[in-house]
Parts: C-alpha cells; structure tokens; sequence
C-alpha cells in the first residue's frame, strides 16, 4: 500500500512539471519547483483568439540551422528550411530537396538527384553547390557533426550530389534532414532557405512572412508570424503564459521545471531519445548475462513510462523507438512478477553484496525511476543500492567504470545505429562490452537491405545478452494557447510538421 500511494503521489506531481527547452539536459537543477502546470477545457465562451500569430525568438542570436540555439531558435528555424529528406512520425525518411537517389552495391556511395524548380526565398534557384556546402558546413558543426561523422567527402555535379561513406549505410536518408541553406549568406541572421516562410525586420521587431514560391504549395496557415523577443527560457514562458505568443515546445519530464495555467493544448512528439539501464559487464556478479535477462525482465517498463513520465513517452525493451516500423514487437515479453522470479531462479544468482545504481542528481525524474528499479529489483531477491551523484561525479564513475548499473539517457540517430553504445570502442560504451557477434550483426546491419530482419536478428542476441536494460523513448511536446491551433501534427524535429492541415484561428 505504501508503494502505491507514493507512486500516485510522484505521478500526480510529475504530471505538474514542464520544462522551456527542446534538447538533452541542462547543467543544473533549478532550486524550487514552481507552481503547477494545469490544461484545462476550454471556457464556455470560447477560446480568447489572438490578433496575430507569434512565436518566441531571442534577438541577437543566430536562426541559422547549423549554429543556433536549441528550443525556441530552433522551432523559428524549422519553418525556414528543409533537408534533402524529412523525417516522418515513424522516423522513415520522405524525399524533400532529393527526388530520387542510388547508392552502390557496398551502400558505400550515395547520389542524390536534386528536386527540380526549388528556389530559395529570394527567388534563386536552388543549386549542388548549395547542398554540398551545406553539407560540408553541417560534418564540421557541432548539432550535426557526430550523425554525420560516416561521411568522408561530399561533391556536387549537375543537378545532383554525391555522398562517400567510410563504411556502408543502407539507411543514410534517415540522416540528410539536415537543413539546406543558400550558399555565401551564413553571416546573416537568418540565412535563405527554400521554407514556407523567410525571415525580415522591420522597425516594430522581426518576423517570418510566408514564401509565396514554396515549391510544395500546400498552403501557409498565416502570411506573417511574428517574433517576439525572449532572451531565456523563463522570458518564453512569461510570453506564453501572457498570450504574446501562441506556441512552445516542452520537455516534460527534463531538469528545469516551470509552470503555466490557463487553457493549454498538448501534443506530443516521439524523439530518438532513449532511458536505459548500463550494466558492468566487465565484473562479477553482471558479467552474467543470466542476471542481467533477470534484472530486465524486473523492469515494469509500462509503469515506470505511465507513472514516473506521466506518458510523455513509450515503454521499450530494445535500443529503439516502438515507433519505428522496425520495432521488433513480437520479441517483447512483457512484465510480470513471475517472469521475473522465473529469470531469477534460472541465473543461479546467489546474492552476495549490494549491487549499486548510479544516477546523475540534477533530473528527479531519472531519480525517481532508478530508486523505483531499486525497490523492485530488491524486493524480488536482488540487493540494489541507488547511488546518486551530480553530473560531473556520475560522468566521471561512469568514465571509470566505477558503478554497477547506471540510470543513462542518450539520443540516438534515426538510422538506428548502436555502434556507440555496444561496439568495444563505443564512446558510451561505458559497461566495456565486447561481443564479437554483436559486432558482426551491427555490421549486417548497417549494410543491410532488409534492414527490419536484421534488426529483428540484432534484437534478439540483445535479449539474450542484455548488456544495456533500455526502459523507454522520450517524447517532445508542443504546447499552445487552446483553440488557436487546429491539426498540429508535430514530429521531434518539426513542431509544424503537416503544415499544409494546420489551421491557425485569428481574432476576426
């Protein structure tokens, strides 16, 4: 009964909580939580309608795709420029810029043939040259650097451009969302891409006006959106929660609370961003893959998303989204208590010390969850012990290979590549596992044309050895002012995704 009342308790005031920024985890905790986030119905009159549209924006700071800002910036930016390709809800790639393309036998050589009649804002045709410089500039960018570090060069002929692999990638559209901007303007605030709308000034501040020869036609829900200045994440919130501006983007379930009331819609995106347990795979007793099956099969995957996520995500037993068609369902086994002493039984595990569960203080969610996996995995016959440290200490343990298990988050790339987390040489490898099968599958894997099987066939030597315990995949939020927008469709890298069925309501 305790147990219970305390999770309806953490659920309840996790429901409350929102944080002003889309990206991985700020350095510091705020020191209050601030007053509850509430969504309400809205009022029996009718939503109050605004005379404009508006977004938030911080003045003096870049809009170009490659350099700016994470949140507010970048939901500004995404109306302003496409890649070759779009991601959609599923994490699959749809031609953008790029209306067909090939690739080599080895998937080593890509060349992609250019969408004819684009042009940028300013009329001018888009070009090989533009994607290739574009490109070269997003390999050396810190946002896009490590997805791209796989290219090895980038040349442009014609009408078309062709990408070099330093090893195959049969799923390499699913990494050219990356934004195309018109080559020679990156010193401008906002450098011209082939967007629904473009960026312009005047005396009375900033705004996006729509591009009236966007080569998809389908339509912009408003001809101008205005920009309202917000020089942090607390300024945003003031703007939104005033009604000066009409949307934000949220996570949820991150480090920096705060707060809003009033009638607020929320719509939630799936992201690559993945929570998961690491096991110390290079000392006893988790150099046991037994126990390890045991410890996931412990986890109340669905639970922990309900209640300790309040639903801004989705339960997963493998290293990525269920959203993605690639999901191998059918694997899952699901939870139960009898699974899990099942499991236990069958490890032969012989409790002899307090295993220790590391996890980085600053996010009480993360906190949260890795106390709840203890109680659960010791209460079923496993001794575990919640370690919580700040970020610098829980990096540096983790670096050391000071820890049994770890609380971890990482965001993966959309063409699912796990290398990172599972090859010996991984950066995030910090469990120091090492599997020659493993390696050989995540090399079929990348080569691979039936990606689903091989993933599937990855999936199912990761059941069997459990060397990292995923529990689920974030999701994003948007969040607007109620009644004003219709048929938001929003993906984790475009909160304005379906564009063309968005309707935005207007004071008459």
């Amino acid at each position: 009964m305790m147990r219970a009342t305390k999770i309806m308790a953490l659920a309840l005031a996790l429901a409350c909580l929102l944080t002003g920024c889309w990206q991985e985890e700020p350095p510091e905790e705020p020191e209050d939580m601030l007053p509850p986030f509430e969504e309400e119905p809205p009022e029996e009159d009718g939503p109050v309608l605004p005379e404009r549209f508006a977004l938030p924006y911080m003045p003096g700071r870049t809009l170009d795709p490659m350099d700016c800002v994470d949140g507010m910036q970048q939901v500004a930016a995404s109306l302003l420029y496409e890649g070759l390709f779009r991601l959609d809800g599923r994490f699959e790639p749809q031609p953008c810029l790029c209306i067909s393309y090939t690739h080599d036998e080895t998937a080593s050589r890509y060349t992609f043939d250019l969408r004819p009649g684009v042009e940028f804002s300013d009329g001018t045709p888009l070009t090989a040259r533009d994607v290739k410089a574009s490109l070269e500039r997003a390999r050396t960018s810190e946002r896009y650097g490590s997805r791209l570090s796989g290219i090895s060069s980038v040349s442009a002929g014609g009408d078309s451009v062709t990408v070099s692999l330093s090893g195959p990638n049969t799923a390499l559209p699913a990494l050219l969302d990356v934004p195309i901007v018109k080559s020679g303007g990156q010193d401008a605030v906002a450098p011209l891409g082939t967007g629904p709308y473009f960026y312009a000034e005047e005396e009375t501040g900033a705004y996006l006006i729509a591009n009236q020869s966007w080569w998809r036609g389908e339509g912009q829900p408003v001809d101008r959106i205005a920009l309202v200045e917000a020089s942090d994440a607390a300024a945003m919130l003031y703007r939104f929660s005033s009604h000066e501006v009409q949307l934000i983007t949220a996570d949820l379930t991150g480090v920096q609370p705060v707060s809003t009331t009033g009638s607020v819609g929320c719509v939630d995106a799936d992201t690559t961003v993945m929570q998961y347990v690491g096991c110390n795979t290079s000392r006893a007793p988790l150099d046991n893959p037994a126990l390890r099956r045991c410890l996931s099969a412990g986890i109340d995957r669905a639970n922990i998303t309900g209640a300790f996520l309040s639903g801004h995500g989705k339960p997963s037993a493998f290293p990525l989204s269920p959203a993605s068609s690639l999901y191998p369902a059918e694997l899952e086994d699901g939870y139960s208590l009898d699974g899990f002493a099942s499991a236990l039984r069958e490890s032969g595990y012989v409790p002899e010390r307090s295993l220790t569960l590391l996890v980085n203080e600053e996010n009480s969610f993360k906190r949260a969850i890795a106390e709840r996996l203890a109680e659960d995995w010791t209460d079923g016959g496993v001794p575990v012990e919640v370690r919580i440290l700040p970020w610098e200490e829980y990096a540096a343990a983790l670096s050391a290979g000071d820890f049994d298990l770890y609380y971890g988050e990482t965001r993966l790339t959309a063409d699912w590549d796990l290398g990172s987390l599972l090859e010996p040489y991984g950066a995030l490898n910090y469990g120091r596992w090492s599997d020659p099968d493993t390696s050989r599958l995540l090399a079929e894997y990348a080569g691979a044309e039936d990606r689903t099987a091989a993933m599937r066939a990855l999936c199912v030597r990761l059941k069997s050895q459990s060397p990292i315990l995923p529990v689920c995949f974030k999701s994003t939020s948007v969040l607007t002012q109620a009644g004003v927008v219709e048929g938001l469709q929003p993906t984790a890298p475009e909160p304005f995704y379906a564009l063309g069925q968005c309707v935005i309501h207007l004071k008459e």
